[in-house]
């Protein structure tokens, strides 16, 4: 970030998580999207059918575009599959889209965190924008208002990534529940499916821990202006 800043030595084990991380999200998606599910349905079919066991009548399961780009909107209640994941019918694509159903379960029910999470997102993309500028300004400038209002942002951001968590983790609970009932997967399937959800839950870690660290920089970087 700077020339000279010992600090981005802290950056280094968190890197390293995240690329881990993603390596064994993409290892573990394409490990388990070569095995059919023994139920035969594609992860299109399998989201609409947790749908309907769960009496969520008003969600709607759509194709997008790209790998790995399945989501969840809340406000207009869309589960977006990536094509890979709504016309496959491995393990992988029914995992994922199991996993997608699960937020669209927490928002029919009212979760918490994810009620948290949303109302937070217009702040979190401010925070998310701004804090470096800030800081950067400040910090070359010498202006600890400056400075202290970028970390005070970055501190924004990172609360919404400490309250993704709960709703990522909670997500997954949910979708072993519905996936692990001998219809859509056997034990031995649900296996896989673990792999590939727990590696993807494992990425969002590494996020808040590397946004985590990055906060500790700037308090640190703050604190030698002093």
């Amino acid at each position: 970030m700077f020339w000279g800043d010992t600090t981005i030595v802290l950056l280094i084990p968190v890197m390293i998580l995240a690329f881990w991380a993603q390596s064994k999200v993409k290892g573990n998606y394409k490990k388990f999207n070569k095995i059919a599910n023994q139920a035969g349905i594609t992860g299109a079919e399998a989201a609409e059918l947790i749908l309907q066991r769960n009496g969520i009548t008003d969600v709607v399961i759509q194709e997008v575009g790209g790998v790995l780009t399945d989501h969840y909107h809340p406000t207009k209640k869309v589960v977006n599959l990536s094509s890979e994941v709504y016309w496959s019918k491995s393990i992988s694509a029914v995992s994922i889209a199991a996993h997608e159903v699960g937020h669209a379960m927490q928002h029919a029910m009212g979760y918490a965190p994810m009620n948290i999470r949303a109302s937070i997102v217009p702040v979190a993309n401010i925070s998310s924008k701004g804090a470096f500028p800030l800081f950067l300004i400040g910090f070359f400038l010498n202006t600890p208002l400056l400075m202290d209002l970028g970390i005070w942002l970055f501190a924004g951001a990172l609360m919404f990534h400490l309250i993704t968590l709960p709703v990522e983790f909670n997500a997954s609970k949910r979708a072993f529940i519905q996936l692990d009932n001998g219809i859509l997967l056997d034990n031995v399937e649900m296996r896989g499916a673990k792999s590939v959800l727990n590696a993807a839950a494992l990425t969002y870690v590494a996020s808040t821990l590397m946004a985590l660290v990055q906060l500790i920089r700037l308090i640190v970087l703050r604190g030698s202006r002093d």
